[in-house]
Order: structure tokens, then sequence, then C-alpha cells
């Protein structure tokens, strides 16, 4: 039970990163996103799911720099 509270903690601990970090982090997960994209397709991508990983990933950073630029 405990490890789980701890699992848990750790997910929701959030790092403060500024705006420049977030896109820097934005352009390597889009990045990432073409490699899988394009290793799918040759079928040498292991794991399909990862592309979904990546998306949503994008979709995160996305989120936090819309609201960090909305906030001033």
């Amino acid at each position: 039970m405990a490890k789980e509270v701890a699992k848990k903690a750790a997910k929701e601990a959030v790092t403060i990163k500024s705006i420049e970090e977030l896109e820097q982090e934005l352009r390597a997960k889009r990045n990432d996103l073409l490699e899988a994209k394009r290793a799918n397709k040759a079928g040498e991508l292991v794991n399909p799911r990862a592309i979904t990983a990546y998306r949503k990933d994008i979709a995160r950073l996305m989120t936090q720099i819309n609201e960090r630029k909305s906030n001033g």
C-alpha cells in the first residue's frame, strides 16, 4: 500500500519548466513521433503503442505551453 502511494506521489510531482524548455521537449517528442511512424511503416517498430504514447505526450506538452502562455 505504501509503495502505491509513493508511486502516485512521484507521478504527481511536477517540476516547473520554462516555456522554452517545454517547447524544446515538444520538438523532441514530435521528432520521436515522426521516427516511430517511419519505423512502423518500414515494419521495424516493435511496439506500435509507442506512437499513441508520443501523441499523448505531445498533447500534454501543448496543454502546458498554452496554459502558461494564456496566464502570462
